[in-house]
């Protein structure tokens, strides 16, 4: 994937022992001297909170490990990644669901962000519709000698399905460091020699204790649990703020920060990470007991965690940025770019000077909502939609009408009825502006896109590079709808008012 990032050189190339006999450690090795690649990156994956299970009462959020140049042989077999692929995220669950009890599972970069492997084919918004379609197809093609069984296959709490498509459920952080192949190696050989089974425990093997043990792998005692502020147990945050000091602590490391905002869609938006202690003096439920029983010690709680634990990962991805797009071509190059855009195969990392061309400024994203205005003024005047109301509520219209499905090709398209004629539109990346996308109601998924991101507050947000991309998009779908009717690649449908959305234009 093509990164960019600020305070980089000018050059970055990408990239207890158990070892195998020498001969296949060599063979490694030569491998990995035949990638491009000088160097790999690991990093500690921070997944935001669900409103599910234990997450629901805790806001402990989740954590992975990222590989750059560790690969998935099988789900539960790694490898050295083959030129071309992106890098993989392993990570444990109390219950994959598998035929066995594996105690974790690895996959491709995209497949666990986009739920995809050709970044061409990720989702423009995000349903649970779609979400199940891409699990499904996850499944078939790479599941299917571990996921026979009918729990597997079926029930929605087979938690390997948290590994697909990640990002349309939640906002992430991967907190990356430099690593050479001679620690993949190791890395790869410790875990294809060990047993693959669960022993997941809450309390002392979590998915925090597991990515400590990780990352120990490669840089011994840079990740530990935090005894005061999580009562002993082991937290994603506290594994990816002792991890960020230690890599600060070692420029050599070249630290930075990657950032995938949860993508627009109908999903309920995750919340930001919490520990122990933030769990109990921020809880709803917990607040008031802890005034009226706990009045002497709630001051105390709080003193510790501003002395020893306070991190905030959208501060630390705003001081070291970088992104896995590179969308600035786009803007440019218009509709012909952008259906050829994200290809993970082609990318390499480039170089990265100035911060503000990830995060954008403040101004920068205000002159964008302000021309965001203007074209939706004229989509009103054109009857693109109804209203402003139905704007908002429009992934919800696609979601209730629409039937998801795959082409060939692995585009994603939806089916619904508009005005009783039955219709279709992309959307996926490389579908939405394809030959028989509905011009109307691409036009509108894009603005009903733009204009979530528009309204996300900035740590809910995607980067500026990220965005410029979707504005050529918007640009691109607008100039789509207007082309003389008639056009082979034009077709003007109805929008129907959603449900809930009645009224005239704002």
């Amino acid at each position: 994937m093509k990164r960019r990032r600020c305070s980089d050189p000018i050059e970055k190339p990408r990239g207890a022992d158990y070892p195998f006999k020498w001969a296949w450690g060599l063979a490694l090795f030569l491998l990995f001297l035949a990638c491009s690649r000088a160097y790999g990156d690991v990093g500690v994956v921070l997944n935001e909170s669900l409103d599910t299970s234990v997450e629901w009462f805790t806001d402990s959020g989740h954590t992975a490990v990222y590989f750059s140049r560790i690969c998935a042989e099988s789900p539960v077999r790694l490898r050295p990644c083959r030129p071309g692929e992106e890098g993989s995220v392993m990570s444990t669950y109390e219950n994959l669901g598998e035929d066995q009890r594996y105690g974790w599972n690895i996959v491709p970069l995209g497949v666990y962000v986009y739920g995809v492997r050709d970044a061409r084919n990720r989702p423009v918004f995000g349903t649970e519709k779609i979400k199940s379609l891409l699990e499904d197809s996850y499944r078939n093609q790479s599941l299917a000698d571990y996921c026979s069984g009918q729990n597997c296959r079926a029930s929605k709490k087979a938690e390997w399905r948290y590994m697909v498509g990640a990002g349309m459920t939640r906002s992430m952080y991967i907190f990356v460091v430099r690593t050479t192949p001679q620690q993949d190696i190791e890395l790869i050989e410790k875990f294809n020699s060990l047993p693959n089974q669960n022993h997941f425990n809450g309390m002392t093997h979590n998915c925090a204790d597991f990515v400590k043990g990780v990352v120990d792998t490669y840089f011994p005692h840079a990740a530990h649990r935090d005894v005061i502020n999580d009562f002993g147990m082991t937290s994603p945050k506290a594994v990816a703020r002792t991890f960020t000091h230690y890599a600060l602590s070692h420029p050599e490391l070249k630290f930075y920060v990657l950032h995938f905002s949860q993508l627009p869609g109908t999903i309920r938006r995750s919340t930001e990470t919490r520990n122990g202690i933030e769990m109990l003096y921020r809880s709803k439920i917990l607040l008031v007991p802890m005034v009226i029983y706990a009045d002497y010690e709630l001051p105390m709680v709080a003193a510790a965690h501003v002395l020893t634990a306070r991190f905030n990962p959208e501060h630390e991805f705003e001081h070291h940025p970088a992104v896995e797009v590179e969308p600035t071509s786009l803007a440019s190059n218009g509709a012909n770019s952008v259906a050829n855009a994200g290809d993970f195969q082609t990318l390499h990392p480039v170089e990265m000077q100035d911060r503000e061309e990830i995060l954008g400024t403040n101004q920068e994203w205000e002159d964008y909502r302000q021309e965001f205005e203007d074209i939706l003024q004229q989509a009103l005047r054109e009857e693109v939609i109804p209203n402003r109301r139905a704007l908002r509520h429009y992934f919800e219209y696609l979601d209730r009408s629409g039937k998801a499905y795959a082409d060939g090709r692995g585009a994603l398209w939806l089916e619904l009825t508009v005005g009783g004629k039955s219709e279709r539109v992309g959307v996926s990346m490389d579908s939405i502006l394809a030959l028989g996308s509905d011009s109307q109601l691409a036009f509108a998924l894009q603005l009903a896109r733009v204009d979530q991101v528009l309204r996300s507050p900035r740590h809910r947000r995607e980067s500026m590079m990220e965005f410029k991309e979707d504005w050529a998009m918007l640009e691109s779908a607008r100039d789509r709808y207007s082309e003389p009717a008639g056009s082979m690649t034009t077709s003007h449908s109805p929008v129907t008012q959603p449900s809930g959305a009645a009224g005239g234009a704002d």
